[in-house]
């Protein structure tokens, strides 16, 4: 019966390690205050903050629960190999090598899960798959890519919402964007974003030739916005002025104009159409307030495109991955040196090692000096 301290005691320093990155009595700590926010009972009267308070809850109740229930099956682990060498129990022996290798591979994703420390790491993800080079077996290959990340959602229990879906005449999609609706999915799959070649025997060909197809995914992080923005009266310049122009005689007898200077951003608004100065200036917030939205929605715009990096051309020499299917089978992550040669499985979702490997390798990419790069 073979002695499976050395893995106990590694899965151990393994948990331990995780316990003190997350700092789990800090989480504790935290988790009580949030609790306690949550339960006020005028938390929905600024729905943004209630949003936020409640999704972080989410996040820290379920990672406390899942290091506890690490700790906990881990110390029954212990017990079970013990009695069954006891006992010389085949049966029960069996059974604890299954769960020895389940908290393996669980505590290890665990593991993976606090390399994720970005700025964005911890928000939803927004994926679009959009074909390349290779005709109208790139837009099924852009299918076959749509398949395999919502199939990997769906073993995580991932929530998925297609929001764009642009079908292809003959086969496949010219462009399909979902977001993934979970805490962490950026992290996650930050490390996909790229291109992807398929080699094959095409299914489109009539003389069954092998052709290299082209995808590329496009992974940002989902940035909640406000569906206004509070303008401070202690930020603005409001000036009055004499309408002038079209709006009859009653506008343009009285100084009702209103200019607002907005003083951080040197933004200017102004309006006349009204005969007050009170509609003037409501007017004018209101403009103001839209024009200091969208200038936040194009901040956001651009810190996003700083994040995804320069899009690369969809085609040769630009992959981050090959499936080959055909003369062999083999898919390759370029960056890490991932692969495996069970293309099914991988196509129907089981990616797991590719997406921790590419965590990995971004987290090594991160933390290297300059010079290094």
């Amino acid at each position: 019966m073979a002695d499976r301290t050395h893995d106990l005691h590694g899965l151990d320093a393994t948990l331990t390690s995780i316990e003190k990155v997350l700092d789990v009595p800090k989480l504790q700590v935290e988790l009580r205050d949030l609790e306690e926010q949550a339960g006020l009972p005028d938390l929905w009267d600024d729905p943004a903050k209630a949003q936020e308070v409640t999704g972080r809850l989410s996040v820290i109740g379920a990672d406390i629960n899942r290091v506890q229930g690490y700790r906990s099956r881990l110390d029954d682990l212990g017990l079970m190999f013990e009695m069954a060498a006891e006992e010389d129990d085949d049966a029960a022996l069996g059974e604890a090598e299954g769960e020895l290798g389940t908290l393996q591979r669980e505590i290890g994703s665990l593991e993976v899960r606090t390399l994720l420390s970005g700025p964005y790491d911890e928000r939803e993800a927004l994926v679009q798959i959009t074909p390349g080079a290779g005709g109208v077996d790139s837009q099924d290959w852009a299918m076959m890519l749509w398949r395999m990340y919502a199939r990997w959602a769906e073993r995580k229990g991932y929530p998925v919402d297609v929001l764009e879906w642009q079908e292809a005449e003959e086969a496949g999609v010219k462009s399909v964007v979902f977001q993934v609706k979970s805490p962490y999915a950026y992290g996650t799959l930050a490390g996909e974003h790229g291109v992807h070649r398929l080699v094959r025997i095409s299914p489109f060909d009539n003389q069954a030739r092998r052709q290299t197809s082209f995808a590329a995914l496009d992974v940002t992080p989902v940035v909640a916005s406000t569906d206004a923005v509070e303008v401070d009266e202690k930020q603005i310049r409001v000036d009055v002025f004499r309408s002038s122009g079209p709006g009859g005689q009653g506008v343009n007898t009285t100084d009702s104009a209103v200019r607002i200077t907005h003083l951080p951003t040197g933004i200017v608004v102004s309006c006349q159409n009204e005969r007050s100065q009170i509609q003037n200036r409501a007017t004018a917030m209101v403009v103001l307030a839209t024009k200091l939205l969208e200038r936040k929605r194009q901040e956001e715009l651009a810190a996003m495109n700083d994040i995804r990096g320069a899009k690369a051309d969809v085609a040769f020499g630009s992959q981050i991955r090959n499936y080959v299917l055909q003369p062999y089978q083999m898919v390759k992550d370029l960056r890490t040196g991932m692969e495996s040669g069970a293309t099914g499985p991988v196509l129907d979702g089981e990616i797991d090692d590719f997406i921790e490997a590419a965590i990995r390798w971004r987290r090594e990419q991160a933390d290297a000096p300059p010079e290094a790069l």
